[in-house]
């Protein structure tokens, strides 16, 4: 599987086979990340790290992964303090970091502007999230965290919060369907999967119910996707305290679940998911965050020729 110089844009652009590969690497290389070591498989290979947005799990475990693998990182700071500040396109200042790096990592708020930045650039363009677009690092986490607390091929799975506007669901719902996932859909009316997208995935056999009832569905999955309900989304307060307090995660609702039911969460988390609930065998959300840096690795790996 040849993966050097490609640039990791969106994952409608993966096959299941890319995927497995990508997966398999990650699982090579974990050990690594768990002994907290150090590699020379990157050593002399610069990764620039571009974050026009705030982010704390995805540039931290990109930084880390690179840093283990021996290579170094070259970061952008904040935009205040760079050019673009005073008005530099996207596209130049693509054009300025190609040269100083082996790769790029950018997370831009506009939909659109990796695959665009991939056109200016020489080097491997890896999308750290862009906007409500896509953010395939993060579904092959999701991926491999399910894989290795659960299990990938035909899992049963739902997904709770806001459907609507989450891009990491969106991303990970088409990846599921290389694995025959049985989706249950758990959210209020205003949040709804988009039509489009329920559709696409029924064409392609899977299996995807709807239900605002999460008490409901938790009796009946293997792991539970849960995303923030978004405040800014409701004009109305009352309103969404009605909403989030509906599909909160507690103890007590955990008591109806299977043994094995996994709970997974791509955060930062508000109130979806009581506090108490970390201290049982259920939660994930914190491994799901750790596995992001050996995904993250195997994702540089490749792109760099540190392995094929």
């Amino acid at each position: 599987m040849y993966f050097k110089d490609m640039h990791i844009l969106s994952m409608k652009d993966f096959s299941k086979e890319m995927i497995d590969h990508i997966l398999e690497t990650a699982e090579k290389l974990e050990p690594i990340a768990v002994m907290k070591e150090r590699s020379d498989m990157l050593a002399g290979k610069v990764l620039a790290v571009l974050f026009f947005e705030p982010s704390t799990r995805t540039r931290m475990s990109f930084e880390t992964a690179m840093l283990r693998l021996g290579g170094a990182v070259l970061s952008m700071g904040s935009v205040d303090a760079s050019s673009i500040a005073k008005g530099e396109t996207l596209a130049d200042t693509i054009r300025v970091v190609q040269s100083y790096a082996d790769t790029i990592v950018l997370r831009h708020p506009k939909e659109g502007a990796a695959r665009m930045a991939s056109e200016f650039s020489q080097v491997p363009v890896i999308n750290a999230g862009d906007g409500a677009g896509h953010h395939p690092t993060q579904t092959l986490l999701d991926l491999y965290t399910i894989k290795r607390e659960s299990k990938l091929e035909g899992v049963r799975i739902a997904l709770a919060g806001d459907l609507k506007y989450g891009r990491t669901v969106h991303s990970l719902c088409y990846a599921l369907a290389h694995y025959g996932a049985d989706i249950t859909l758990v959210s209020p009316d205003g949040l709804r999967m988009p039509y489009e997208i329920i559709k696409d995935l029924e064409a392609r056999g899977m299996k995807v119910r709807q239900t605002d009832s999460i008490d409901e569905a938790i009796t009946e999955v293997d792991v539970l996707y849960v995303t923030r309900i978004q405040k800014e989304r409701f004009p109305d307060p009352a309103e969404y305290l009605r909403v989030a307090s509906s599909l909160q995660i507690t103890p007590e609702l955990l008591e109806n679940a299977k043994s094995h039911l996994k709970i997974m969460h791509p955060l930062p988390r508000v109130n979806e998911i009581d506090p108490l609930v970390d201290n049982t065998p259920h939660a994930c959300y914190f491994k799901q965050a750790f596995y992001g840096v050996p995904v993250r690795m195997a994702l540089l790996a490749l792109v760099m020729g540190g392995m094929e």
